[in-house]
């Protein structure tokens, strides 16, 4: 009979009369090779949806690495945890054969996405019968790979963590334990990993990590034509077996930082967050994999998940803005059924239909990964909070976020180190071409401060790498920065208008639309030459009807260098 894990990778804890709390697991990664490290796991995707989201979504959005789920034959059966009771070492899961794969991995590529391969080789299915790709196997017995001796000698479920042996040599909720002590074993599951590398895979998540002895790991690593590895150990308190064993052999996933963020998030303050990492004594960040949820996680209700709204968009937000560890971004699919395996059996026709979820492609966080690439190396600056659920921080002089998870909206005037400028806030509107942003603006002073009204369970977001005036106009090094204090009702508009052409040659059809992101007062930097001297008027727009504001032109001349600042007040 074939054994269901829970959660199927993660370390179920059978017996529950002796008072352990079962604890799940995660996906890969933390400081990967290459200069982008946010990865997104696309749980249970086929590898052809993988290849096109690569090139639609991740690539174009910065995402360093995705993860895929376990590509070899498994047991058949329509549930998620199916992947995770291999039957062989081929590339035959439900997922996609080997044509499929290698395409998908060259497709990533081409995107500028690498490759992360979930693998399971702590143990074998459970049961007997036929696999995905044809193969028979039984209990102990897997045909051109694995007998009885290839297993170690405890054939029952482990059910003490604070025993080693137990934990790394009996039997996860009843799957065979592979003997990752012996050579024959250690040599098969290099050679499933080499073949994996030779197809172009970039790394490997090591499913259950923690049920083999680090050592057994590091063995088996020396055997493979190199790679990025990241590890899934779960830390549990007084536990025998910690992860930060594990580190000499690669990256570890810190279950610590997302169980915490709930906490936080849902009972506790954001201004708790201030040193958020190593100073809570985590795993060091160089060595750490953050993330807020996973396909376990989100079943047994240990992290937050997508049903927590926008609370869980928050945490993914303050997760990809703060430096500690390397990020995951989970994108799974909605649930009822805790077995329920993907809709279409993986095949993502569309996003956000068929129960998909993408989180990895919502606006809020998906724009946060160029944020997290922009400010690279840099730490935590001008860190603020109201000492309860607001806060904000800066990470240098190339970003600044903030978050505001309280029930109703906070302004105020937030000190940044950011350059002046205009800046596209990246929660709201996605930046374009030339300089523009598709929504919101906000306009850094001199001082490096700028104002802003943040809205309940909401946030901010700029960085250096979405700069500009919001009309698709670089943001300019010489020309004229437009503040008008003008009060306006629903469907009103301010626009600038002027003599010079980049001013629309006083055609009000052309005139440029200014912010209102920092209301009353509506702003616009645009370029004009050093030296010019201009004319120039405000006008108010609703639907097709336009009002100008009334007296004189107004006028002004651009200084040799930077901008002429103009503060005015609307004429009625």
């Amino acid at each position: 009979m074939t054994i269901r894990p829970l959660a199927g990778t993660f370390t179920l804890l059978l017996g529950a009369a002796l008072g352990v709390v079962a604890l799940p697991q995660p996906a890969a990664h933390a400081t990967p090779p290459g200069s982008r490290d946010v990865t997104a796991t696309l749980f249970q995707w086929t590898f052809s949806s993988v290849a096109k989201e690569c090139t639609q979504t991740l690539g174009p959005k910065g995402y360093g690495f995705v993860e895929v789920s376990p590509p070899q034959e498994h047991i058949q059966g329509g549930q998620w945890w199916t992947s995770y009771q291999p039957v062989s070492y081929r590339i035959a899961g439900r997922l996609g054969d080997r044509a499929a794969f290698q395409n998908m991995v060259n497709t990533c590529h081409g995107a500028g996405v690498k490759v992360i391969a979930d693998a399971v080789i702590n143990h074998m299915a459970n049961g007997s019968g036929t696999g995905t790709g044809g193969s028979s196997y039984s209990k102990y017995d897997y045909p051109g790979y694995y007998q009885n001796q290839d297993f170690h000698s405890c054939r029952s479920p482990i059910t003490n963590y604070q025993d080693r042996y137990n934990v790394q040599n009996c039997e996860l909720v009843n799957l065979p334990d592979l003997d990752t002590g012996s050579d024959y074993v250690r040599g098969k599951i290099a050679g499933y990993l080499n073949d994996l590398l030779s197809l172009g895979v970039d790394g490997f998540r090591i499913d259950a990590a923690k049920h083999m002895a680090a050592g057994d790991i590091a063995a088996i690593k020396s055997r493979t034509n190199g790679g990025y590895w990241v590890q899934e150990v779960i830390h549990g308190p007084g536990e025998a077996v910690q992860p930060d064993e594990y580190t000499g052999n690669g990256d570890v996933d810190e279950f610590r930082y997302a169980r915490d963020l709930k906490r936080v998030f849902l009972n506790e303050q954001l201004s708790y967050l201030s040193n958020y990492g190593e100073g809570w004594g985590y795993l060091p960040s160089g060595k750490a994999r953050s993330f807020v949820d996973n396909w376990d996680t989100e079943r047994n209700g240990e992290t937050l998940s997508y049903k927590d709204g926008a609370t869980y968009t928050l945490a993914n937000v303050f997760m990809l803005a703060h430096p500690y560890g390397s990020p995951n971004v989970y994108s799974g699919y909605e649930f009822s059924d805790r077995d329920a395996g993907p809709p279409n059996g993986g095949n993502v026709n569309a996003c956000y239909s068929d129960g998909w979820k993408c989180q990895h492609k919502w606006r809020q966080i998906a724009n946060m990964v160029a944020f997290r690439n922009v400010s690279a190396g840099t730490g935590v600056t001008n860190w603020w909070s109201n000492g309860n659920d607001a806060i904000a921080f800066g990470r240098g002089d190339k970003a600044y976020v903030a978050i505001n998870h309280e029930g109703g909206p906070i302004t105020r005037t937030f000190q940044t180190s950011l350059p002046a400028g205009t800046y596209c806030d990246v929660q709201h509107g996605d930046p374009t071409s030339g300089g523009g942003c598709t929504g919101t603006t906000y306009t850094v002073g001199g001082d490096g401060t700028f104002t802003a009204t943040v809205g309940a369970n909401d946030a901010v977001a700029l960085h250096v790498g979405a700069k500009g005036d919001g009309s698709g106009n670089p943001d300019p090094t010489t020309g004229a920065s437009f503040n008008v204090n003008a009060t306006t009702t629903l469907g009103q508009n301010i626009f600038v208008v002027g003599d010079h052409p980049s001013l629309g040659s006083w055609d009000p059809n052309r005139a440029l639309a200014m912010s209102s992101a920092t209301y009353p007062v509506w702003r616009l930097d645009v370029s004009l030459p050093a030296g010019t001297t201009f004319q120039y008027k405000y006008v108010r727009k609703e639907g097709t009807s336009v009002t100008w504001e009334s007296g004189a032109n107004r006028s002004a001349t651009v200084p040799p260098s930077g901008l002429v600042t103009l503060n005015d007040t609307w004429r009625p």
